[in-house]
């Protein structure tokens, strides 16, 4: 009969509760959210433990993995899923958080949520970090050119070097500015600078995987659209079915069935939003950039022109990324059938 422990992660402690396989509590205290730590913890309070569970959060990859390490048969459970449990709890302590985690991991009542591989992380990094650099930049831009109307004086050139010099022409006459849009000007060159050093990382990334160059044979799919999706995605075997993948993503729409009302609604917006935004802008490219002709591609202007061009970019961004997760299962180029790697 071994043990099933509930670690509630904080960031500088974690509740632990060791519970026999009977549901009595061995054991409950508060361990430094370390690895090691808990590692020598749990073989010396639970040295015949079975399953050690935890929520999804912030921590939980670093913490999930490094047990992992240890051999500790570690789950990682889906917070939605364990809220609905913990919420039935009358009184909200760490404490009892543990020990509710302890016995859904005794009794097997949760959602095992799959954690994805750090080198995943670490490309998701680089793109969030590439888009908030881009917008900021963006902000900045706008900022420059509101500040510069208001004395009249109006920006021509719309981005790179060119935008950077027209605004140092302008701030030239109007001295009393200059030294503000000055600064601006050179927060907006660094940007600049740390967005090429980022995109020409994310270039050699997508360019030396072969996933990524198989899924860049989708007309409109490019190095950040690819990265992104197999960011997201890690491993295809994840889901058995490539239909799930749109849904996982976010551009599903929702509904809502009950007696006589089967409504539907708007597009849940679940899962990763930058991916969902890259897909958008991948499909949009199909339909209005894209000169060679395919059946993916007609059924998006078929849609277009029934339901109207908003509606079809969704839907075409959906049907793009289960294309997108077959092709790489099956090892098939885009228009190639049956070609394996």
């Amino acid at each position: 009969m071994g043990e099933y422990v509930g670690l509630d992660v904080s960031m500088e402690e974690t509740s632990v509760c060791v519970m026999a396989a009977d549901g009595e509590i061995i054991w409950e205290g508060k361990v430094a959210t370390e690895p090691g730590a808990l590692v020598r913890e749990l073989h010396r309070r639970a040295p015949e433990v079975e399953k050690v569970g935890l929520e999804t959060g912030p921590l939980s990859t670093w913490l999930w993995h490094a047990l992992r390490e240890a051999d500790v048969p570690v789950v990682c459970l889906d917070a939605r899923h364990a809220q609905a449990a913990l919420s039935m709890r009358i009184n909200k302590t760490d404490r009892n958080d543990a020990a509710g985690l302890a016995q859904l991991v005794r009794m097997g009542w949760y959602r095992e949520v799959k954690v994805k591989r750090l080198a995943a992380h670490v490309d998701g990094a680089l793109l969030a970090s590439r888009a908030l650099l881009v917008r900021q930049r963006c902000e900045l831009e706008n900022e420059i050119r509101g500040l510069l109307k208001n004395f009249g004086l109006k920006v021509k050139a719309t981005k790179g070097l060119a935008f950077g010099q027209s605004v140092a022409d302008l701030v030239a006459k109007r001295p009393v500015i200059r030294q503000v849009v000055t600064a601006l000007l050179v927060a907006w060159s660094s940007l600049r600078l740390q967005i090429a050093v980022l995109s020409r990382q994310v270039e050699e990334q997508a360019t030396s995987d072969p996933v990524c160059q198989r899924l860049m044979t989708m007309d409109g799919v490019g190095k950040l659209t690819a990265l992104a999706f197999r960011a997201a995605i890690d491993e295809p075997c994840r889901f058995r079915h490539s239909a799930s993948v749109g849904a996982y993503l976010g551009p599903t729409p929702r509904r809502y069935a009950s007696g006589e009302i089967d409504r539907m609604g708007r597009i849940s917006r679940c899962g990763d939003a930058l991916v969902r935004s890259y897909l958008y802008e991948a499909a949009n490219v199909m339909l209005t950039r894209s000169r060679r002709s395919s059946p993916l591609r007609s059924w998006g202007m078929k849609l277009a022109k029934r339901a109207g061009f908003k509606k079809a970019r969704v839907a075409l961004a959906r049907k793009m990324a289960v294309i997108l997760h077959r092709m790489w299962r099956d090892g098939t180029d885009f228009g190639v059938p049956n070609a394996k790697a």
